[in-house]
């Protein structure tokens, strides 16, 4: 047992959290064969078999649970050494995996990095660019940022700021197609809506003071922010869509709100999703911050 270091007990807690040793290789960037082979001359220094391997994957046995919750263990107090130190140092440095849908990504998280570069040099981010949700502990992810409610045990939240959604088109599009005054006249127009949250075709208005909600049938529809955000700036028609992921487009001019005045804005909240045992890691803390204070900076409508 004494052969055994700290980055042998993380790599079989990685393969046992992942169920695949090719899960695993890919997270290290290495060869399947490699990982294969650690597992074997770990599984050889231990003198027992931890992991039955079959066509259908990987599965613990009873040495093997025996020996994952002291991983477990050890690798919890090394992070726990880990933000003591940084805590003293008072220096960000490692790496943060983020997990993020495509389009958030693409519009509010890149443009960050600069900034948050520039106050934490040594802190590197690793950017998961994913519609779907993410399983944290098995996918190593450090922070999930996510819209909604989305509160489990599992997990800690913390609302780094908020987004509502808004009626845009691109000057191109209005030119050619006529600008709508009242939200009437959007059944003259070319509409793109989503094609699996039938509940964000649901389009809130305040007509004469009072709430109104209309359902709208897209032209063109799809499930993905990303794809319908292509769509609206490629002068298709007019989309319903976050204003913090519109916010930059509509700085440079080529988004603009449509029927702002009628549309009724309602607010969602944005979180940072942590698990509990590396929330309080200082270069996972740095980041939720830097965010907190970017999210908060972003003019919309």
């Amino acid at each position: 047992m004494r052969d055994l270091d700290f980055d042998d007990m993380h790599l079989f807690a990685r393969v046992a959290e992942l169920g695949t040793l090719s899960a695993a290789a890919r997270e290290r960037g290495a060869p399947v064969s490699q990982v294969s082979r650690s597992l074997t001359r770990i599984e050889k220094t231990c003198g027992v078999r931890l992991i039955h391997r079959s066509t259908h994957g990987l599965a613990l046995t009873a040495e093997g649970e025996t020996f994952l919750d002291y991983c477990h263990r050890v690798t919890g107090t090394f992070s726990e050494l880990e933000t003591e130190f940084a805590s003293k140092a008072r220096e960000v440095v490692g790496t943060v995996r983020l997990a993020v849908s495509p389009a958030m990504a693409h519009y509010m998280i890149v443009p960050s990095l600069a900034g948050l570069t520039e106050r934490h040099p040594r802190l590197q981010v690793d950017i998961h660019a994913d519609d779907r949700l993410v399983d944290m502990a098995r996918e190593g992810v450090d922070i999930a940022i996510r819209t909604g409610s989305t509160h489990t045990e599992a997990v800690i939240a913390r609302e780094i700021g908020h987004h509502s959604r808004y009626l845009y088109a691109t000057p191109a599009y209005l030119e050619r197609h006529g600008t709508p005054r009242h939200p009437d006249e959007l059944a003259g127009h070319r509409l793109i809506t989503n094609s699996m949250a039938l509940h964000l075709n649901l389009w809130p208005f305040l007509i004469d003071g009072q709430p109104v909600q209309r359902q709208m049938q897209g032209h063109y529809r799809t499930a993905s922010t990303g794809i319908m955000m292509s769509m609206v700036l490629n002068h298709l028609g007019i989309c319903r869509c976050n204003d913090l992921i519109a916010a930059p487009l509509q700085a440079e001019g080529r988004l603009v709100p449509v029927l702002a005045d009628h549309v009724d804005a309602q607010h969602f909240p944005i979180y940072a999703m942590m698990l509990p045992q590396r929330h309080r890691l200082p270069k996972i803390k740095a980041c939720i911050d830097y965010w907190a204070e970017w999210f908060g900076r972003i003019r919309t409508p």
